[in-house]
């Protein structure tokens, strides 16, 4: 067996060897013999080892060019394919649908990761991933904690929490505890794609400056006068006052075409 590799802390490499851990991970993708499963980062392959058991099939994507060229030696499976990559380049088209993902990801992969997974025409039917504690809460946070994360991730799935897995379980130890964050595949999404671009546009703006309230955030971001701003924001039926954290995925979605509706009636019509 090859030599365990040191962490490369410019890749956020943190080694999981806890077996309770690693199999709650598993147990939370729900991974059965007729699965195909993507593994971000498999790093020495303790969780790969445990998937390869369970799943009809695993690809592996790791970006370290040492770890990807020991995994075969590590877990010498026949439904294991590694794949040395950059995740984010990765062509997720080529996985069979409704395949899942389980990994533990660095930390830095989080957003992207999660935007590029939600947005692939090739959606997962059920992600799992290890992640920050902290980053994971705020992924599932309802109105009152919301952040442009949660919206965007809430947008495309179902959002849940797993078990925490102590900073101690790790070699080498992170800073912070990680927990399990589970991203489920809606039957139907809420709003149509036209609509999630509306919204995602608006709540950047919204959450540009988390600290003021949406009247000012918005005139702001979006460079509309704050009476504009007033008028559309009550006949949306949500006050100015409020701040971008407050408000439900249903109030953006009634916010982005309340605007639209009025920025269009203000448009001029075309010359004939």
């Amino acid at each position: 067996m090859p030599e365990v590799p040191a962490a490369k802390k410019s890749l956020g490499q943190h080694w999981l060897n806890d077996a309770a851990a690693l199999a709650s991970i598993c147990e939370a993708g729900n991974v059965t013999q007729d699965d195909a499963v993507l593994e971000i980062g498999p790093g020495t392959g303790t969780l790969t080892e445990l998937l390869v058991r369970r799943a009809k099939q695993v690809v592996a994507v790791e970006f370290d060019e040492r770890l990807a060229a020991q995994l075969a030696r590590r877990v010498p499976a026949a439904n294991l394919e590694v794949v040395h990559q950059d995740i984010l380049r990765f062509d997720l088209g080529r996985l069979p649908a409704d395949y899942k993902v389980v990994a533990n990801i660095p930390y830095y992969l989080t957003s992207n990761l999660i935007r590029i997974l939600s947005e692939t025409p090739n959606q997962a039917a059920r992600i799992v991933l290890l992640i920050q504690k902290e980053v994971a809460q705020r992924v599932a946070a309802g109105p009152g904690r919301m952040s442009l994360l949660s919206v965007s991730a809430q947008l495309y799935w179902q959002v849940s929490l797993g078990p925490v897995i102590p900073a101690r379980l790790f070699v080498p130890p992170p800073k912070v505890d990680s927990q399990v964050l589970i991203l489920q595949r809606p039957g139907e999404l809420m709003f149509g794609a036209e609509d999630r671009t509306q919204l995602l546009q608006l709540a950047k703006a919204g959450f540009a400056s988390r600290r003021k309230t949406l009247l000012n955030s918005l005139a702001g971001g979006l460079r509309i006068e704050k009476e504009q701003i007033r008028r559309i924001l009550i006949k949306a039926g949500i006050q100015p006052s409020r701040r971008a954290q407050t408000l439900s995925l249903n109030e953006w979605h009634l916010l982005a075409k309340t605007l639209d509706s009025e920025l269009s009636h203000e448009s001029p019509a075309p010359s004939k």
